[in-house]
């Protein structure tokens, strides 16, 4: 089994509500991490192409960069905590061809992250390129 690895770094700010206070607003420079494994290698001995799966990435959080993620689908509706972003972000990534989503890892500050593993029947939806998903 082969695993690959790519990030970004996204700013964004959010204020989580902890029970019934909810903390001030601030910001993050989130920073993602994306893995993906596979068995097998193309002709070229790659299990992905590390641009083209960072290029996915940016793609599933653009829509988060620069934002109040409070005021921005989905987390207008739902709590927006590392969590639940890295969860999100997992639904949200098309893999390339030939790899599976391993897992999501979301850092809001250096020591404080979230992963999201994709492995289990009723988990994040692991979208692929060809347009299909698989579970």
């Amino acid at each position: 089994m082969y695993e690959v690895a790519v990030e970004c770094v996204f700013w964004a700010a959010h204020a989580v509500a902890m029970g019934p206070v909810r903390e001030p607003t601030h910001h993050h420079n989130w920073r993602v991490r994306v893995v993906v494994s596979g068995r097998g290698l193309d002709d070229d001995g790659l299990l992905c192409d590390f641009c083209e799966l960072k290029r996915r990435l940016d793609e599933a959080v653009g829509s988060l960069d620069d934002r109040d993620l409070n005021a921005s689908p989905p987390f207008d509706r739902i709590n927006p905590t590392a969590e639940h972003l890295a969860r999100h972000i997992a639904a949200t990534i098309v893999v390339p061809p030939g790899v599976e989503l391993l897992s999501v890892s979301v850092m809001e500050a250096p020591g404080c992250e979230a992963t999201y593993r994709a492995d289990g029947p009723g988990e994040a939806t692991r979208r692929r390129s060809d347009g299909t998903t698989k579970g």
